[in-house]
């Protein structure tokens, strides 16, 4: 069955430079071997498209049932030279939300 990952997990988005760093925690710790069976880096890299100009990265943290996504070159260049509307990529982990795994 397909679900939006918001209803497995809530993200905490930001910025580093021209990297955007995006957390994945899952709600429920049964709910953490999905997150890594499903929400690879190719996947989010998919999920933003053009957004992300650079590679995509992925960390896992078992032990806080999370994973952390450095998205690079997704921020028009960060920060104060930016030009996009989200230059600190505190939108990504909501719109991240939306992809949608097998449950």
């Amino acid at each position: 069955m397909k679900v939006p990952l918001s209803q497995l997990a809530h993200t905490r988005s930001g910025d580093k430079g021209d990297t955007c760093n995006i957390g994945v925690i899952a709600f429920r710790e049964a709910d953490y071997p999905v997150l890594v069976r499903e929400v690879t880096a190719e996947r989010v890299k998919r999920h933003f498209g053009d957004l992300v100009q650079g590679t995509v990265e992925r960390f896992e943290l078992p032990n806080l049932g999370a994973l952390n996504f450095l998205l690079h070159g997704a921020l028009g260049g960060g920060g104060t030279v930016s030009l996009r509307t989200d230059a600190q990529g505190k939108t990504f982990g909501a719109a991240l939300l939306a992809l949608e795994i097998e449950a």
